[in-house]
C-alpha cells in the first residue's frame, strides 16, 4: 500500500501512456473494503504539465448533471507524490479503440450508430458546461467496467487539452484568432485545426464525425501519410481537405455525409443542433431495421468471447486484494519523452 493525497492505494498494471505520463490500475483502499481507481502519473519536471489542468475540468464538469456525471469519469483527487502529480480518476472499461481492434475492426452499422449516438451526447453534455475537449479520438471514449450498472454507457476522458469556450466571467464566446498551435490528434481534427484556427463547438464535432467514419471504414483515407514529423500534419490537413465528404461516406447511410456537411459549415461561434445530429443518427437505426437495445457487436450475442475483465480486474470487482503488490517507485516512475 502506498500513500496518496493521504489516502491508502495499491498500485497494480500499468495501463497505458502518452504524452501526459503513465496511468496505472489501482485499487483505493478503506475500511469499507476497496474501489477500483486509475491513477495517472505525470512527472513535475514536464514541459507541458497537463493534469492540474485536467483535474480542474473535472471539476467544473462535476457540477453538471446527473446525465454527465455518467459520462465521465469519478474524479478522486489531484496531489503531489515524489518527482510527479498524481491524478486519481475512477476505473472504467475498454476504449472504443481496444473494442473496435477486438472485433477485428469491423463493427457493425449498428453498433456504429449507438456509438455515435452515445458520443455526441457526452460531448454535448461537455460543450453545455462550457467546456471543449479538443482530443475527441476512440481511445478517449471508454465503455463502463463490465459487469456493472455502467457497462453500456459510453464516458469521455482525458481531459488534459480541454478548455472553456466561453468566458467564465462574462460567457461570452472566446475570439476567433489563427495562427493556433495544433493540438489534438492529427488523424481526427477538424480541418480547422490543420489551418491553424481557434477551435470552437464545431471543431469538436467535427473530430467527432472523423471518428464515426474511421469505425464504419476501418481507415481514414488520410492515415499512413508519409512525410518528416514537421510536415506530417500539414499533408494530413491537404488530404483532409482534398477528399470530399461524399467518397468519404460512400457506400453508407446518406445521414452520415448530411452530419458532417452540416458540422462543416458551422460559424464559430454557432450553436450546434445537436437534436438534428441525433435525429438523423436516430434515421440510421430506422431504416436498418434496428432499435437502439445496447447490444453492440463486442457483447456475447454477437462475436467476443473476451468481453470483461481479467483476474485480477475481477477481484477488485468483487472488493478482493489484488495478488499483484508491486508498486512504482515514487521518484522512479517512467513518463515518456
Amino acid at each position: 500500500m502506498v500513500q496518496i493525497g493521504g489516502e491508502g492505494y495499491r498500485i497494480g498494471k500499468k495501463l497505458g501512456e502518452g504524452s501526459f505520463g503513465v496511468v496505472f490500475e489501482g485499487d483505493k483502499l478503506s475500511e469499507e473494503g476497496s474501489l477500483p481507481v486509475a491513477i495517472k502519473f505525470e512527472t513535475r519536471r514536464s514541459d507541458n504539465p497537463q493534469l492540474r489542468d485536467e483535474y480542474r475540468v473535472y471539476q467544473t464538469l462535476s457540477g453538471g448533471s446527473q446525465e454527465l456525471m455518467d459520462g465521465i469519469p469519478k474524479v478522486h483527487s489531484f496531489s503531489p507524490f515524489g518527482l510527479h502529480n498524481v491524478l486519481i480518476i475512477g476505473l472504467l472499461g475498454y476504449p472504443l479503440e481496444n473494442l473496435f481492434q477486438q472485433c477485428k475492426r469491423k463493427f457493425t452499422l449498428k453498433t456504429v450508430a449507438l456509438l455515435a449516438k452515445r458520443t455526441l451526447s457526452v460531448v454535448e453534455l461537455v460543450h453545455a458546461e462550457g467546456i471543449i475537449h479538443r482530443d475527441l479520438k476512440p481511445q478517449n471514449f471508454l465503455m463502463g467496467r463490465p459487469g456493472t450498472p455502467a457497462a453500456n454507457k459510453v464516458h469521455l476522458i482525458d481531459f488534459g487539452m480541454a478548455k472553456h469556450y466561453r468566458d467564465l466571467k462574462t460567457q461570452k464566446h472566446i475570439p476567433y484568432r489563427e495562427k493556433q498551435p495544433l493540438l489534438g490528434t492529427a488523424r481526427y481534427m477538424s480541418i480547422n485545426t490543420h489551418l491553424g484556427r481557434e477551435q470552437s463547438r464545431r471543431d469538436d464535432l467535427e473530430a467527432l464525425c472523423h471518428v464515426w467514419l474511421y469505425f464504419l471504414r476501418g481507415s481514414l483515407p488520410w492515415q499512413g501519410t508519409k512525410a518528416s514529423k514537421n510536415k506530417k500534419h500539414t499533408r494530413i490537413g491537404e488530404k483532409k481537405q482534398q477528399a470530399t465528404i461524399d467518397d468519404l461516406c460512400a457506400g453508407f447511410p446518406e445521414e452520415f455525409a448530411k452530419c458532417l456537411r452540416y458540422i462543416r459549415g458551422l460559424g464559430f461561434e454557432d450553436q450546434p443542433d445537436y437534436n438534428h445530429l441525433q435525429n438523423l443518427l436516430s434515421q440510421v437505426l430506422k431504416d436498418a431495421g434496428e432499435v437502439d437495445d445496447g447490444e453492440f457487436d463486442w457483447m456475447g450475442k454477437r462475436g467476443s468471447k473476451n468481453w470483461g475483465h481479467g483476474r485480477r480486474q475481477r477481484r477488485a470487482l468483487a472488493g478482493k486484494r489484488p495478488r499483484n503488490d508491486s508498486i512504482p517507485d515514487p521518484g522512479q516512475v517512467d513518463a515518456p519523452t
